[in-house]
């Protein structure tokens, strides 16, 4: 083969160059999208363009923010029905209303695969994004906002992904509506530094496996990163700032890498476990709670160690009679109501801890029992068990308690959020909270 026959079937391999074409507004962006070839960019500019359209061909929609497709009331704004579609900087807004239909600013079809979306404002959808089927999906740098019906769950979601392996969505901004994510029978996502404000759960897991939760952050929702019925999650790296119910809950969850997170000023319980094994529980700190931990419904083999506990109005509820161990290889927890000592210096208190005793196990199956709370036969009773640990019963027993807590850091933007949701929380000022929402999925 020559030289020049060589080059010359090389360059009929190459696809054509892309087309660039500027789509003027209030014109048929519909008729824009038919008359493209594959490959081509559609340049929107300012000013509105009245949908719902469907893309069924590989192609790049681009425009600035005020470039505005309103899907008029009328189902999901925009279909993506074929691969490798781009979608960039524009804004999306006026979805339908049926939540059974999933209607949405834009909707990612089965097929689908490898869509790009990057820089959107999305406003006023039922749904923000919805990745339904197609694999590999790209959705980054969006700001979604969605509405906010009287009750929660006749809410959309911000992005809802529905058995599309391979999602990836990161650095994201999504206020308001029902779930920030709502992952539901996928695998393989990348989920990170994405921020989520008032909103029901900031990360909702179901049947999503082998995936990664990492460098979230949760503020103001009513329960931060719920991992349900999942394997094999990473959860690394997240903070959860004044979230009303829980920050992070593993629910019929095993094998899970969690690590890294700061959980502060929650009501109720900084981590709930129920009926999870098998997971990896190491250098979180879990601060003003309610509850630090509350441990649960026979959930075995879990390994604790590292993690920091201040100042929760109680350090750890475990519901059951047998023993657990929480240190591993000779490094345990820090618990900031144990009156330590380290006489050797090696970072390691020098008595066990025990967070509950008897009288917890009293209080929590009678509740009308705290009334004797300071009687002195109490008083008696806690003195007995923690000079005559042999009276105790089973429970939680941290053998090599930490001296010191970790450390985890907040930047300054993060920190004026939170402090704007704890003056909320002091004036009382949440609506539209109704703890029947968190019992449906």
């Amino acid at each position: 083969m020559t030289l020049r026959l060589a080059l010359a079937l090389c360059l009929l391999a190459l696809p054509a160059l892309a087309d660039q074409r500027a789509v003027a507004p209030g014109t048929g962006l519909a008729a824009a999208i038919a008359g493209a070839a594959p490959g081509d960019v559609l340049l929107l500019q300012e000013g509105d363009y009245p949908g719902p359209v469907r893309i069924d061909r590989p192609l790049t929609l681009r425009g600035p923010r005020g470039a505005r497709v309103d899907g008029l009331g009328q189902g999901t704004v925009i279909t993506i029905a074929a691969p490798d579609v781009t979608l960039e900087g524009f804004s999306v807004t006026g979805s339908g209303n049926a939540n059974a239909d999933l209607d949405s600013g834009v909707k990612i079809l089965k097929g689908a695969d490898r869509a790009r979306i990057s820089g959107l404002l999305l406003q006023d959808n039922m749904h923000g994004i919805d990745v339904h089927g197609g694999r590999d999906a790209q959705v980054t740098g969006n700001v979604i906002e969605g509405r906010r019906n009287p009750r929660m769950n006749d809410r959309g979601n911000g992005i809802y992904i529905w058995n599309s392996p391979g999602t990836v969505v990161t650095d994201n901004s999504v206020r308001w509506g029902r779930d920030g994510i709502f992952s539901n029978t996928s695998r393989k996502g990348l989920y990170r530094g994405n921020l989520f404000r008032d909103l029901r759960f900031a990360v909702h897991y179901m049947y999503t496996h082998d995936s990664e939760v990492s460098d979230n952050i949760s503020i103001g929702n009513h329960l931060g990163f719920a991992i349900m019925f999942s394997d094999r999650v990473k959860v690394q790296g997240n903070r959860s700032f004044g979230d009303r119910e829980h920050g992070v809950m593993l629910n019929f969850a095993n094998s899970a890498d969690v690590s890294g997170n700061l959980v502060r000023g929650g009501t109720k319980k900084c981590l709930f476990i129920y009926n999870a094994h098998k997971n990896l529980i190491w250098d979180n700190r879990f601060e003003g709670c309610g509850i630090g931990i509350h441990f649960t419904a026979g959930s075995e083999r879990n390994v604790l160690t590292g993690n920091a506990f201040i100042g929760n109005a109680e350090q750890v509820k475990y519901v059951g009679t047998r023993l657990l161990e929480w240190s591993f290889k000779g490094r345990g927890n820090y618990w900031s109501d144990h009156p330590a000592f380290d006489l050797n210096g090696d970072g390691i208190a020098d008595s066990v801890f025990r967070p509950n005793d008897l009288m917890d196990h009293i209080l929590w199956s009678q509740p009308a029992a705290r009334l004797l709370t300071g009687a002195p036969s109490v008083q008696l009773i806690r003195w007995s068990q923690s000079n005559f640990p042999a009276t105790l019963p089973g429970g939680v027993v941290d053998s090599a308690p930490l001296m010191a807590p970790l450390s985890l850091p907040v930047s300054a933007d993060i920190a004026a959020m939170e402090a704007e949701v704890a003056g909320r929380w002091a004036k009382g000022k949440f609506d539209d909270f109704n703890p029947d929402d968190l019992g449906s999925h």
